[in-house]
């Protein structure tokens, strides 16, 4: 079996550092019946949307095994497990708390807990109650005040059991994919709807951070940002300032609030046209935070657009993913040094790495070699740049098991554990009896 390893002085051998797994409620959980619908519940339910016509009705049934799942996850001897709350699960449509969707949770963590685990819960991780999106969803004000309510339950009932808090997962995600391209739920589009979709889920997240460093201060609390290293897709001064503007949108549009108070500059114009932001938004985005979480998988090439600036080009290299995504450790590296040196940054969590991969189950066995070699070549990624002086505390691979990859289906495969989606059996793949091994070697010279 091909292995992971460390070098002998690597700071990940340390014993303050975790490594993880991690998932999401919508993906994994199932039980559709048991909870209010959500924005991918409806997004599901439009023709062309999901590639491969699916839904997360049944999912990886997480709420009916989550007993096998908890054992599932300590023999893999991970330090710590990130999961999501499905906000429709614990709130109804009427507004009031559902106790029954909480106590799952409750119960979850404390097993987690209970087996030694640590327990990272991330508050949004793109699953909104469908009735908030009928009042208008992240274009709505509202909305992030509704967040902020829920996030006062949640973190009043789990705080005990909870080592960590994120806020969101990945805005970008929320606001370009579901409100400006339209490739995500809620599936709408236009640039105004992107800028509006953005700013009201970063208020929320400072609303949240108002609450979780209040009611919960003895947690990490803190927010999951994806970062991708934009280059040119030709050597040409246009596809060079191309992937700056590109730059500035998707990576620094998000972070810049949280840390400096202030949006990029180059597109205030833009975002002053919309009216969005009102006096004192800023002071409360620009909240403290224990931690920042990191999620890369790839880097991405632009080019000059005449309209937008900068347009999105495919993957030049050969070594791809299931996804089409170039396989690019390095990557990782000069987005941590370089946000670590523009940026007066708490201590980092590499929140989610990891690769689909076209993986097929033979006599038992998924022997998923290129996914090894990826996280591999990640880690030293990690390792370099804790070298080269950034803070980091962790690192959670993505993910846990195969699950619903979103407008993808079920047909791109992310997991270290194998999900047969028909009869629910999960099978340790070698990238994931790699990683236990490497945590279980770790663990003995501890």
């Amino acid at each position: 079996m091909k292995s992971l390893s460390l070098p002998k002085d690597s700071a990940l051998w340390s014993k303050a550092f975790t490594f993880g797994v991690a998932t999401s409620s919508f993906q994994i959980e199932g039980a559709v019946n048991e909870r209010a619908l959500s924005i991918w519940d409806t997004f599901c339910d439009k023709p062309g949307a999901i590639k491969d016509q699916s839904t997360g009705e049944v999912a990886c049934e997480h709420i009916e095994r989550w007993a096998d799942d908890v054992e599932l996850i300590k023999s893999l001897n991970v330090d710590s497990y990130r999961l999501s709350i499905s906000w429709p699960r614990v709130i109804n449509e009427n507004g009031m708390v559902n106790q029954q969707g909480l106590a799952f949770y409750s119960q979850l963590i404390k097993a987690l807990k209970e087996t030694g685990i640590d327990v990272f819960v991330t508050l949004y991780h793109w699953d909104l109650p469908q009735y908030l999106e009928d009042k208008g969803g992240w274009l709505n004000r509202d909305t992030a005040y509704e967040f902020e309510k829920y996030t006062q339950v949640v973190v009043e009932t789990l705080k005990e059991d909870v080592t960590a808090f994120t806020t969101l997962n990945e805005p970008w995600c929320s606001a370009y994919l579901g409100y400006e391209a339209g490739i995500h739920a809620p599936g709408k589009t236009g640039r105004d709807n992107g800028l509006v979709a953005a700013h009201h889920l970063l208020l929320a997240h400072g609303l949240a951070m108002r609450v979780l460093n209040t009611q919960s201060p003895n947690t990490e609390n803190g927010i999951v940002l994806n970062f991708s290293p934009c280059y040119p897709f030709n050597d040409t001064s246009e596809d060079k300032k191309a992937s700056v503007l590109a730059d500035q949108y998707f990576n620094h549009w998000y972070l810049k609030p949280v840390i400096d108070g202030a949006y990029p500059a180059i597109f205030e114009s833009e975002l002053e046209a919309t009216g969005v932001v009102q006096p004192g938004d800023m002071a409360i985005i620009q909240q403290p935070m224990d931690y920042l979480g990191v999620n890369y998988y790839t880097r991405s090439y632009f080019s000059h657009d005449h309209q937008s600036g900068f347009v999105s080009c495919p993957a030049k290299d050969d070594e791809l993913t299931a996804m089409g995504w170039e396989i690019f450790p390095q990557g990782l590296t000069d987005i941590l040094i370089d946000l670590n040196n523009q940026y007066s940054l708490p201590p980092i969590y590499i929140t989610e790495n990891g690769a689909a991969m076209d993986d097929e189950i033979i006599d038992g066995k998924v022997e998923d070699t290129k996914r090894v070699a990826y996280f591999q070549s990640h880690l030293k990624a990690v390792d370099t740049a804790m070298n080269q002086g950034v803070d980091i505390k962790g690192y959670f691979a993505w993910s846990l098991m195969d699950n619903f990859e979103w407008a993808e289906g079920y047909e791109k495969r992310f997991g270290i554990v194998y999900v047969d989606f028909e009869t629910q059996k999960r099978t340790i793949k070698q990238s994931g009896l790699a990683y236990s091994q490497l945590l279980a070697e770790r663990k003995q010279q501890q």
